[in-house]
């Protein structure tokens, strides 16, 4: 018997949001036809598609889409240099493409890199005066965004469904994050046949970044029952169906039903918000522009957990039961949390990647400094001290 509903307040009002138009199943792609034709008819003639350079057309979405924006004689330009932890830069160079060319709206195709940058872009269409890098160091507020739709190509971040977006401004080291309600997807499409063809590898980081995403979510103060209802489903369907699609990733309904469990930890993580992984991971990929964000997360979880559980204890039992039938105290918990790793193969530590005990006093420092990571360490469980983040870090090691 869990007892995490004690943790609640019934007299406390929570924020509890569900707001883009999600498109999900197999097929979906074909929906981006009727969004076209709503697009057209309110005067929506032009948009810039901000992409990757493979996935948007070795996935098939691209066919579709471009025959969409061509019967409804819709014009496009596509920005299709987005790179795995999206910079201001290349974010400030879409911005410049897409006002030239008259840019309406904004559709992605991709994960969360592509999205993430095309949120950003379509906020600075409104601010033509400002920068990538004045928006994620906070020198303005938006409130504005021209539409977006997000067409997602992985089961990870969630950012279809939500108002985050990430971006790194490189001469400073700093990956902040954003929130914005102008920025939430008005559509998005969650197809699992245009997942089918991620790698073993890629399939496992996504999904890993969703169960931190409801980790933390689940766990913050400012979490609520709905968060904890979605995190622990969200464990539950990538504990049952990412060894499955590692097994076979033509497994569409393994696909399936990743793809669920990241579209809804991203609507759990939009109301409960992240803490203590996703602020030390940013730091680990600012440094290092090429490693993976949701291998960084794998690492520092176990450390996250050990520091968190005895704050959440009865949450951690009962979210983290489908991968970790032990979770009775805080080395049990974060022990097995390692082992549920292992069994996906991702058994890495930070020294695997690169990193050393010599790094530990600057990503602790990054943390603390980065533009917004403060916010998220201020709703973390327990109190997130410098001393308290560099253990993370070197039981990370």
């Amino acid at each position: 018997m869990y007892e995490w509903e004690k943790d609640f307040n019934v007299n406390e009002v929570r924020e509890i949001r569900t707001r883009t138009c999600v498109y999900f199943g197999c097929g979906a792609i074909q929906k981006i036809n009727d969004i076209a034709k709503t697009y057209a008819a309110r005067g929506i003639d032009k948009v810039i598609v901000m992409s990757g350079k493979n996935a948007y057309k070795s996935t098939g979405a691209w066919d579709v889409v471009e025959k969409a924006l061509k019967n409804n004689n819709i014009g496009y330009v596509n920005y299709d240099k987005v790179t795995p932890n999206p910079t201001t830069d290349a974010i400030d160079e879409a911005s410049k493409i897409a006002r030239e060319f008259g840019a309406k709206a904004v559709i992605t195709i991709g994960g969360g890199s592509p999205t993430d940058a095309g949120k950003s872009v379509a906020i600075l269409l409104k601010y033509p005066n400002e920068t990538g890098s004045n928006l994620y160091e906070f020198k303005f507020t938006p409130t504005e965004a021209v539409p977006i739709v997000a067409i997602n190509l992985t089961h990870g971040t969630g950012s279809e469904t939500n108002r985050f977006a990430v971006a790194t401004i490189l001469d400073k080291n700093y990956k902040p994050a954003i929130a914005y309600d102008c920025i939430y997807p008005e559509y998005a499409i969650d197809d699992p046949d245009l997942m089918v063809g991620l790698s073993p590898k890629q399939t496992r980081y996504v999904s890993i970044d969703a169960v931190n995403h409801v980790v933390e979510a689940a766990t913050s103060i400012v979490a609520s029952p709905y968060t904890i209802t979605l995190a622990r489903e969200t464990i539950a369907l990538v504990g049952k169906y990412l060894p499955m699609a590692i097994a076979n990733p033509a497994d569409k309904k393994a696909r399936y039903y990743l793809c669920y469990a990241a579209m809804i930890a991203g609507v759990c993580f939009d109301n409960g918000l992240l803490h203590y992984t996703h602020a030390l991971e940013h730091p680990l990929s600012a440094m290092k522009p090429d490693f993976s964000h949701g291998l960084g997360l794998a690492i520092l979880l176990p450390a996250v957990i050990r520091n968190i559980y005895k704050a959440k204890a009865d949450t951690l039992k009962y979210i983290l039961e489908p991968i970790v039938k032990d979770a009775s105290d805080t080395e049990k918990a974060a022990a097995g949390v390692y082992e549920w790793l292992k069994s996906v193969d991702v058994p890495n530590k930070l020294t695997d990647e690169g990193f050393s005990d010599a790094d530990v006093d600057k990503l602790t420092e990054l943390a603390f400094t980065t533009p917004s990571l403060d916010g998220l360490l201020g709703i973390a469980p327990t109190k997130a001290t410098k001393e308290a983040v560099a253990a993370i870090y070197r039981e990370s090691l």
